[in-house]
């Protein structure tokens, strides 16, 4: 069985993330995965049955965009991590935009992030005890980085949270009582997206040019076993040949 692994971006400790999700892929000897620093190869991911991402501000171009919504119409499956849905821009304010510069990319994932607040407590609650990315699971705390997102098309949301109050540094900074999606699904022709915001993480020299030296690493999600649970159930879906 085949996967494609697209691992980079800015401001996160992708090395963390990409030997985590290896780690769990290789619990699966019948797959074989390429791993990637962009969607140039699209010829690669043509012979997968699932892509999965960990990216932060790292977009395909229009025409690799369109070549993955070709794949995932025809049966793909996309198991979309964290920063997957992010493009950051530094105004000259200090303040980071997220502009609406994609809206193929964006569309095609159904949400777009637009801010986060300082990483903090929420609480997780699952909406859809049915499914089974979160059959039996129950509601859960977690310490992470909240995604804020706009959603630009129709998903299926299993788990969410509420956030009302401010994402400092951001230009859509002020929230009022907003629902927030954390693990949804998204249909696409014959195949499917499973997107899951949760999973931040940061190490010592992932701000070059902000922060020479990072002083107090995070790994947020990561350091809890639900979060390990759900990428689990993500990849054992992505394996299975029906959406």
């Amino acid at each position: 069985m085949d996967a494609h692994f697209v691992a980079a971006g800015k401001y996160h400790d992708i090395d963390h993330a990409r030997l985590e999700v290896l780690k769990l892929l290789a619990e699966h000897p019948q797959i074989r995965t390429t791993v990637a620093c962009n969607y140039g190869d699209i010829e690669r991911l043509k012979a997968c049955q699932f892509l999965v991402t960990y990216t932060c501000d790292l977009m395909p171009s229009p025409e690799e965009a369109a070549a993955i919504r070709a794949w995932l119409e025809q049966g793909g499956k996309w198991l979309a991590l964290h920063g997957t849905n992010s493009i950051l821009v530094f105004t000259e304010s200090g303040l980071v935009d997220a502009p609406n510069d994609r809206p193929d990319v964006m569309d095609m994932l159904g949400t777009q992030f637009k801010a986060h607040p300082p990483i903090g407590p929420f609480r997780v609650e699952v909406c859809n005890h049915d499914h089974e990315l979160s059959r039996g699971i129950a509601d859960f705390d977690v310490v992470d980085e909240l995604y804020l997102s706009h959603t630009t098309a129709e998903i299926d949301v299993l788990m969410q949270t509420r956030f009302e109050g401010e994402a400092t540094g951001f230009i859509d900074g002020q929230w009022a009582d907003t629902v927030v999606p954390i693990l949804y699904t998204r249909d696409i022709g014959q195949g499917r997206i499973v997107y899951n915001t949760l999973g931040h993480c940061r190490g010592h020299y992932d701000l070059p040019g902000m922060a020479d030296f990072y002083p107090h690493p995070e790994k947020c999600a990561w350091n809890y076993d639900v979060y390990y649970d759900l990428l689990r159930r993500g990849i054992a879906w992505a394996m299975r040949a029906e959406a």
